[in-house]
């Protein structure tokens, strides 16, 4: 594992921590506690400048917009395949079976499971539009 070194431990030695293995970015919630951890154990006759501690406001600020970027591309990213697979409804399309074999059949139906789009094709449901390799 990291080692991330504490350069603000209260007798001006380093600390060191460490990071698990299973989370390779900090999430906003982590660095949050890494600022107020810093604020907690700096030294009181150095306290953290201005300066530093602004910059690391607008770090924190950047990591908050960059998070609210990307869970709003995810809702686009879902909206748009509900988009595709609506699209299909009365479409003749081809896609792969249980068993690999291409059927071809018409899209009847559109449903939402666990917030993904499914087909239902010739009266088979369950169907991932993202299978379907033709539409006619």
């Amino acid at each position: 594992m990291p080692t991330i070194p504490n350069t603000t431990a209260p007798t001006g030695t380093t600390a060191p921590s460490t990071v698990g293995a299973t989370s390779a970015t900090l999430g906003k919630d982590d660095f949050l506690k890494l600022l107020v951890g810093q604020l907690k154990n700096q030294d009181p006759l150095n306290p953290t400048s201005d300066t530093d501690f602004i910059g690391q406001m607008a770090q924190f600020s950047q990591l908050e917009q960059t998070t609210n970027m990307a869970s709003v591309n995810e809702q686009l990213v879902a909206q748009q395949r509900g988009a595709r697979a609506v699209a299909l409804l009365g479409k003749t399309v081809t896609f792969p079976d249980a068993n690999g074999a291409l059927t071809t059949g018409a899209v009847e139906r559109v449903e939402w499971v666990d917030h993904e789009p499914s087909l239902t094709v010739g009266g088979v449901a369950g169907i991932n539009p993202d299978t379907v390799t033709a539409v006619q």
